[in-house]
């Protein structure tokens, strides 16, 4: 059975490990996947990723990161959904928490986050809110 949104169940896997405390979560993996890990690994919201091969599947490892005891990242919410997609154009793009958070977007220059984005002159379509 296929999934109808893998992005929404990496960020819920992420949200549902970080809650009881676990070290790593492992996902099924896909370039998009990988690229928002890399963002979130460029940010600092986690300790790092891993792409690996269990056997025909490539699997997606990516290691949380805690401060004090608390998870790092504090809000994760999907924005573009298969139903409703919602693209942004540069000088549309949100900002989180007055910069303090991170919206991901998919753009035609790559996967990047909105400070990126708005510096590079381009919109997309906005993935996740991470704060």
């Amino acid at each position: 059975m296929s999934m109808s949104d893998p992005i929404a169940d990496m960020l819920i896997r992420i949200r549902n490990a970080q809650l009881v405390g676990h070290a790593e979560v492992v996902m099924p993996a896909s370039k998009l996947k990988a690229s928002i890990a890399q963002v979130l690994k460029d940010e600092g919201y986690i300790e790092d990723f891993a792409l690996r091969e269990n056997g025909v599947k490539k699997e997606l490892r990516i290691g949380l990161k805690y401060y004090a005891g608390r998870p790092v990242i504090e809000r994760l919410e999907r924005v573009s959904k298969p139903g409703l997609r919602v693209y942004r154009g540069r000088n549309d793009i949100p900002r989180i928490m007055n910069g303090l958070g991170v919206a991901i977007l998919s753009t035609s220059r790559g996967v990047m986050t909105d400070r990126k984005a708005r510096a590079d002159g381009v919109g997309g379509e906005v993935l996740c809110i991470v704060a």
